[in-house]
Formats: C-alpha cells, sequence, structure tokens
C-alpha cells in the first residue's frame, strides 16, 4: 500500500527525521490560507498522487504571492497528473502539499529496500539526489552507495557513518545523517514497509539536513497489524478493478493486453501468461482465484475480468487440488449467465473432479471452447482473438 507524501512526512516527524513545515489543502481558498499562515518569500506547491515523476510532469510548481497560490492551485486541484508511472488515463489530484521554499546546497538520495535473495534490509544513498535511482544505478554506479543491515543487530552506527563519508558529508552533517537513518530504519521495521525512500534529502545553505520528499510503501500482508495505517489507504489513487478484487480476496492485476486469465495459483497464472505470449497474445491481467477458491467467488472474478472493455477473449486455467474443478465450472457457468458474455471463453480443467467439471461445460448450452493442455489452451484463447 502506498502513502501520499503528507502522510509519509506525519510518519518522518514522529521518528525524529526533519521535515519542511508544510500543511496540506484540498481547495484553492484553504491553499491560499495555508500560504498566508506559512509565511515567507515563496512556496512550492506538490499535487499528491501516488507516483514519482511529479516535477517533470508539472505537479510540483512555485507560487511568490497569495494571488500566484490561487492560480498554481486551481490548476492542480481536480486535475489528473499524467506522469511515466500513472500511464496515459494520469491520476486524480485532490489534495496539494504547500511548503516553504527551502534554501538549497545540495541534494542527496536516502532510501531502504528489502532484498529479497538476502532477506536483508539494504540501505542505499547517492550524492546525485533528485535524479530517477534506477537512472543513477545504471548511468553512475560508482554514486551509489549500499549498506545490508542485519536484522538481528539492526542499522550500526559504523554503517550511517560509512554512508555519510561516502556521501562528502561534513561531521556534524553525519551526525545528523545518523539521526536521519536510525529513524528510517525504525519506521521501515516497525511499520513493516517494503520501501521508504527521501528524494531528495538536502542540504540547506545552513548545512542542514531536510527531508524535502517522502515516499513509504507499506507490506499488504502485514496491515492486518496497522489498522490504523490500513485506514490511510486513497482507493482513488488505486485501479478500480484491483480494488474490488481485494474486496473478494483475489490477487489482481490489470495489464494492457486483450486476453484475459483466470488461475488458481500464481506460479500456474505467470506460466499461463508465459505460454499466452510465447503464442503471440497479450495478457489483460493477471488473476489468482486462490487454491481454496468457491464457485461464488470465479463468479465475481468472471465478471471482474470481463469488466475491462479491452477484453476480447477469456482463458480459464484451473488445476484442482484443494478446489474442486466441478466447483470452478458452476462458477463459470453462473457468471457467464450473469453477465451475458459474448466473447470467446476457453477453459482448460484438470485435477480433482475434471471430468465431471468438463461435463457441467458441455450440457450448459453456452459457448465455451474446451482445451485439453496448458498449451493447447493458449494456442486456442490466441486464434480466437486473431
Amino acid at each position: 500500500m502506498n502513502l501520499h507524501e503528507y502522510q509519509a512526512k506525519q510518519f518522518f516527524a514522529e521518528y525524529g527525521i526533519p521535515i519542511p513545515n508544510g500543511r496540506v489543502a484540498r481547495g484553492v481558498e484553504e491553499a491560499v490560507a495555508v500560504a498566508r499562515e506559512l509565511g515567507g518569500a515563496g512556496w512550492v506547491v506538490k499535487s499528491q498522487v501516488h507516483a514519482g515523476g511529479r516535477g517533470k510532469a508539472g505537479g510540483i510548481q512555485r507560487a511568490y504571492s497569495p494571488e500566484e497560490m490561487a492560480a498554481v492551485a486551481g490548476r492542480l486541484l481536480g486535475s489528473h497528473l499524467v506522469t511515466p508511472q500513472t500511464g496515459p488515463a494520469g491520476l486524480p489530484v485532490h489534495a496539494v502539499l504547500i511548503e516553504p521554499l527551502a534554501d538549497l546546497a545540495s541534494e542527496l538520495y536516502l532510501g531502504m529496500v528489502i532484498d529479497r535473495a538476502r532477506k536483508r534490509v539494504v540501505v542505499m544513498a547517492s550524492s546525485a539526489g533528485g535524479m530517477d535511482i534506477e537512472e543513477v544505478a545504471a548511468s553512475h554506479p560508482e554514486k551509489l552507495l549500499t549498506v545490508t543491515v542485519d536484522p538481528i543487530a539492526g542499522l550500526q552506527p559504523y554503517q550511517c557513518r560509512q554512508i555519510g563519508f561516502g556521501l562528502g558529508l561534513a561531521l556534524p552533517q553525519i551526525a545528523s545523517l545518523s539521526q536521519i537513518m536510525t529513524g528510517l530504519y525504525r519506521l521501515f521495521t516497525e511499520k513493516d514497509a517494503s520501501l521508504v525512500e527521501i528524494n531528495p534529502l538536502v542540504v540547506t545553505a545552513q548545512g542542514n539536513l531536510l527531508a524535502i520528499d517522502a515516499k513509504l510503501n507499506i507490506d499488504d500482508n502485514a496491515l492486518y497489524r496497522h489498522p490504523a495505517l490500513a485506514a490511510l489507504r486513497d482507493v482513488s489513487q488505486e485501479d478500480e478493478k484491483e480494488t474490488i478484487a481485494r474486496e473478494y480476496d483475489l490477487n489482481y492485476i490489470t495489464l494492457d493486453g486483450n486476453i484475459a486469465c483466470m488461475v488458481n495459483g500464481a506460479g500456474l497464472a505467470m506460466a499461463t501468461m508465459d505460454l499466452i505470449k510465447l503464442h503471440g497474445g497479450d495478457p489483460a491481467n493477471f488473476l489468482d482465484v486462490g487454491g481454496g477458491t468457491t464457485a461464488a467467488k470465479v463468479a465475481e472474478a468472471f465478471k471482474l475480468i470481463l469488466s475491462d472493455a479491452k477484453v476480447k477473449a477469456v482463458l480459464v486455467n484451473i488445476f484442482g487440488g484443494i478446489v474442486r474443478c466441478d466447483l470452478i465450472a458452476e462458477g463459470i457457468i453462473k457468471a457467464v449467465q450473469e453477465v451475458g458474455v459474448t466473447i470467446p471463453v476457453v477453459v482448460r480443467l484438470e485435477g480433482t473432479n475434471a471430468s465431471q467439471g468438463r461435463e457441467m461445460l458441455r450440457n450448459s448450452g453456452l459457448s465455451i471452447i474446451a482445451a485439453e493442455g496448458l498449451d493447447d489452451a493458449a494456442r486456442k484463447v490466441v486464434a480466437a482473438v486473431v
């Protein structure tokens, strides 16, 4: 689950990480009032969306008077911001974060992420703050500093100093960086984060460190431990179909193709999508209905994938182990009847009660294409959309 910048900065403040004195506004009049309250010679107005690249897309602007603030806030609020991370539709801007302009001397990058191969939290830092970290790693790998944290020992002071010296900071700044890194690591572990990032972490003209930006992603699997965090979810920033899928405990991700997939098991789903690509097709989604699914759940999954207008065919690939294939067939029949499917549906059933499931589909009177194996199913569904 992603958090907005202003939400992440609230947690930063709780963990002793210095942030600008900012306020959130959701209307033009409120934005002007916030600017007057903050005072100063100018302000930065930052669109609150769950995407990077906001500055390059015009989602971060400056204002130097209350009148200019009204104009900037009026342009941003209610708009859809399109960045390389949003897709062509963009994301709606319902709020802006307003902060005083800072006098910056240099920009740094600081982040923490899980290295799943090592089963460790990795700290990443760079003197090339303000740039995409992927670009830095690709074009200037020597500027990317990393340390790996032992989960038993935790982040150590010497590792903080190692990063500080690598960034070329002065001793007082290294002490401040150590405090920031320690706070970030506590935040990361205590809130079950999957990513914490400050880009940029700036050195001000006075020599102080300040977190100008904040990114905090929480592991969805741990949200049951953090109801207060779960309540911060902004569904307006998420794919509507993925939100609906979550309500039915379905694992769904929208993709760009036109062949919808409904599979039980993540590994089988990946293999199914690979075979569709191998035979020249493009998957429209990743959909794992789970190992212990029900007919009602399958029906909801079917309706969900058919709600995508770009879908031209559906491949149902079920291996009956925990779940029985006759229950899957029942769900398919129910969904096709309720939705009124007019596109080709290819079904491959194997495993427990597979023969009964196939018999139910044959006797349903519906236009369903049967497949004998996974490769056969992929060939048939790709041919159905040509």
